[in-house]
C-alpha cells in the first residue's frame, strides 16, 4: 500500500506593527509577491494602526491578524509559533510625541523589541529583520552617513530606536540570532498616519488650515517611497548578511518647505497657507544616507519623487474619510499640540 506524505506547510512570516503605515504596505507587497507564504500580523492597534489599513486583504486566506502588544511575552510567544521570518516594524515613531512623553517610546521601542527578539531566539526563527531608522545617526551636516558611523540620536524617539537597533545586534552576537538591520530614510506613500509631515500638511491644506512649518523650513530629508522600502526589506530577507546593517536611502533630498510647496501646488492652494512656527527642541537639520552596501546587492529606488509624491497627495485627497477617522483617534493630541499654531 502506497503511503501518502503530507505536504509541508507554507513558511510563515510574522509582521509586527503590520496595521501601521509601512507595515500595512509591506503586508500587501508580500502577499502580492510571495504566494508561497502565510503572513501573520501582530498589532496593538494604537492610534496609528487600524484594521482599516488592511481592509482590502483581510479576506486573503494566507493572512492571519492577531491584536496584541509586543510588550506582552505571552502574546508574542503565541504568535511566534512556527514562524520562519520576523519583520519587526512595531514601534512608537513620532518625534513630537516622544518629546512630550518619552516613556511609552522606551516601553514599546526598547522593551518591546527585547521581547520580540528573545521570543524569536527561543523559537529558532530563520531570519529577523529589525527596522531601524536613519535618525539614529543624528543630524548630518555634510556628506552622507555610512553604516559604520557612530550613532548620535538627538531626540527620545531616535534614542529608543538606536537602543532597539543595538539590542538586535547584541542578540546576533550573543545568541546567534540571524538579525539583519535596516536604517531607512523618511518614507512616504498611502496609509501614513496624518501626524507625519507629508500627510499632516495634506490634511491641513485640504481644510485650508495653516501648515505649521518648524523654524525656517529648510530642514533636509531624504524621501523614499514606501514600496521601494518594501522591496529593500524583501531583498534583505533573502540576501542580507546576519549581523549587518543596511542603509536604505533614495538620494532624494528635499527641504521641508519644498515639500509644503509641492503639496499646495498639487491641491491648487496658495503658498500663504504656510505658517512658520517656533522650531522644535533638538530638531535635526539634515539626514542623508550612503546606501552603496544595499545597492551592491541589486537594489535601487524606482519611484520618481515628484510623480509619486503627487500620487500620494491625490490618495489622501481621495480618502478624506480615512483621514478624518484617523485624526479623530488623536483629537486631544492635535488640539494640544497645534491649537495655538
Amino acid at each position: 500500500m502506497k503511503r501518502t506524505v503530507d505536504p509541508m506547510p507554507p513558511p510563515v512570516i510574522l509582521v509586527t506593527g503590520g496595521a501601521g503605515f509601512i507595515g500595512c504596505n509591506f503586508v500587501r507587497y508580500w502577499l502580492r509577491e510571495h504566494d508561497d507564504y502565510n503572513v501573520r500580523v501582530l498589532d496593538k492597534l494604537t492610534y496609528a494602526g487600524s484594521m482599516e489599513n488592511l481592509e482590502d486583504v483581510l479576506d486573503d486566506p494566507r493572512l492571519t491578524f492577531v491584536k496584541g502588544d509586543v510588550c506582552d511575552p505571552a502574546t508574542v510567544d503565541e504568535v511566534m509559533s512556527g514562524v520562519h521570518t520576523v519583520v519587526h516594524f512595531a514601534a512608537e515613531t513620532h518625534v513630537d510625541r516622544s518629546i512630550l512623553d518619552a516613556g511609552q517610546f522606551v516601553q514599546t521601542d526598547v522593551y518591546g523589541t527585547f521581547v520580540v527578539l528573545e521570543t524569536a531566539r527561543r523559537h529558532g526563527v530563520d531570519r529577523f529583520l529589525q527596522i531601524s531608522t536613519d535618525e539614529v545617526y543624528g543630524s548630518v551636516a555634510e556628506g552622507a552617513a555610512a553604516e559604520d558611523w557612530a550613532l548620535m540620536p538627538r531626540n527620545p524617539y531616535s534614542a529608543t530606536k538606536a537602543a532597539a537597533d543595538r539590542m538586535a545586534y547584541a542578540f546576533f552576537v550573543t545568541h546567534g540570532l540571524p538579525v539583519v538591520i535596516t536604517r531607512a530614510c523618511n518614507n512616504y506613500g498611502p496609509y501614513q498616519y496624518p501626524e507625519k509631515l507629508i500627510p499632516f500638511f495634506i490634511t491641513r491644506a485640504m481644510r485650508s488650515e495653516p501648515l505649521p512649518l518648524y523654524g525656517d523650513g529648510r530642514q533636509v530629508r531624504d524621501w523614499l517611497h514606501v514600496l521601494d522600502n518594501c522591496r529593500a526589506i524583501d531583498l534583505l530577507i533573502e540576501r542580507g548578511e546576519p549581523g549587518e546593517v543596511y542603509n536604505v536611502g533614495a538620494d532624494n533630498e528635499r527641504t521641508n518647505i519644498e515639500i509644503a510647496n509641492i503639496i499646495l501646488d498639487e491641491l491648487r492652494l496658495p503658498e500663504n497657507l504656510i505658517a512658520f512656527v517656533k522650531d522644535r527642541p533638538g530638531h535635526d537639520r539634515r539626514y542623508a544616507l550612503e546606501s552603496s552596501k544595499l545597492r551592491q546587492l541589486g537594489w535601487a529606488p524606482t519611484a520618481e519623487f515628484d510623480t509619486t509624491l503627487r500620487e500620494t497627495i491625490r490618495w489622501f485627497r481621495d480618502h478624506q474619510d480615512w483621514c478624518d477617522r484617523s485624526l479623530e483617534r488623536s483629537r486631544a493630541y492635535f488640539e494640544a499640540q497645534y491649537h495655538e499654531r
